[in-house]
């Protein structure tokens, strides 16, 4: 048997797009499709390099704050949410929106605005300056904490620790939002959870699925872009579970050849913002290289569908699913 022969591919499955991913991308395409360019588009769509160049080349136009966009133009809103003063500062421009937050994304808001309402201080896990914890803070400014991981419960204080609930980032670690919710528990025992898990079920599996594969990967490529949270998640946990090393690239020219010394088995998956095209082309990479057909590691079957935001049925005259 030569060397060669000795080397495979792990893919994770599931991997990429998950469907609020998929149905905020498709709002931008569908919007330009149907409107014609420009349509603005507040923040990133979604946090991937790729997507974001391809949409603006297709007529998109990314801006930071809803002031950028002109009076009565249409904007899109990103799949990591708004808070509330995002959709009255569009109303005062006369701006259409389309609401492409994530679904899940708009659960957690739902849940602060009833925590809030019910007088809880809301500790918040997840990281500062998110565009998500952005959003779901400006749904009870007044009631909500960030508490950005386990070693910032010590910082929380609170009005009253009888009545304190939690909620989450829906793209951390699953991991580490466990031992962030025990420790918080420890200080608070009459902590009230969330009605259902805020982490999304696509950052659950995809963590599933690398865990599987990287007990049996010396190295493991994260296809995602450095500012997607679930990306950067999925190259911790791969550390944590086995591989030797792991690696986030946007693309594959990004990876360094290096990498491979001395490895025989490498892990291929990608965050839930990233075309099935860019894994692709890791592979084909990975190919050239000696490193043949990838054998697929499924954890978990996904069939999860989102509908378009209503602003775009009732145009298309879709029916939801």
């Amino acid at each position: 048997m030569t060397a060669n022969s000795q080397r495979r591919v792990l893919l994770a499955k599931p991997r990429g797009y998950c469907a609020g991913v998929d149905r905020a991308v498709q709002a931008v395409e569908i919007a330009l499709e149907k409107y014609g360019a420009p349509i603005y588009v507040r923040k990133q769509i979604v946090h991937n390099v790729h997507v974001v160049k391809t949409l603006e080349e297709r007529g998109a136009v990314f801006v930071d704050e809803t002031e950028e966009v002109p009076e009565g133009a249409i904007v899109v809103f990103s799949a990591h949410g708004v808070a509330p003063v995002v959709h009255e500062e569009a109303q005062g421009l006369n701006l259409r929106t389309i609401d492409a937050t994530c679904p899940l994304v708009t659960k957690v808001h739902k849940e602060a605005v009833r925590f809030a309402a019910q007088g809880y201080d809301i500790l918040l896990i997840g990281h500062e300056g998110h565009e998500e914890v952005i959003g779901t803070t400006g749904e009870a400014p007044d009631h909500i904490h960030l508490v950005d991981g386990p070693d910032d419960v010590a910082n929380v204080h609170v009005r009253d620790p009888e009545k304190v609930a939690w909620l989450s980032q829906t793209t951390l670690s699953v991991d580490e939002t466990i031992a962030t919710v025990e420790k918080l528990r420890e200080r608070f025992p009459n902590l009230t959870d969330p009605p259902s898990d805020d982490i999304c079920y696509a950052t659950q599996n995809r963590q599933t699925a690398v865990k599987e594969m990287a007990a049996r990967s010396q190295l493991v490529i994260v296809v995602g872009s450095t500012n997607s949270s679930n990306s950067v998640r999925l190259v911790e946990v791969a550390k944590e579970h086995g591989a030797d090393d792991a690696y986030l690239v946007d693309y594959a020219e990004q990876i360094d050849p290096a990498w491979l010394d001395g490895v025989t088995t490498v892990g291929v998956t990608s965050g839930a913002s990233v075309p099935d095209e860019l894994v692709q082309d890791v592979l084909a990479w990975l190919a050239e290289r000696g490193f043949g057909e990838a054998e697929e590691i499924e954890s978990v079957q996904e069939s999860m569908r989102f509908s378009l935001p209503k602003e775009l049925r009732k145009d298309l005259r879709i029916t939801p699913v």
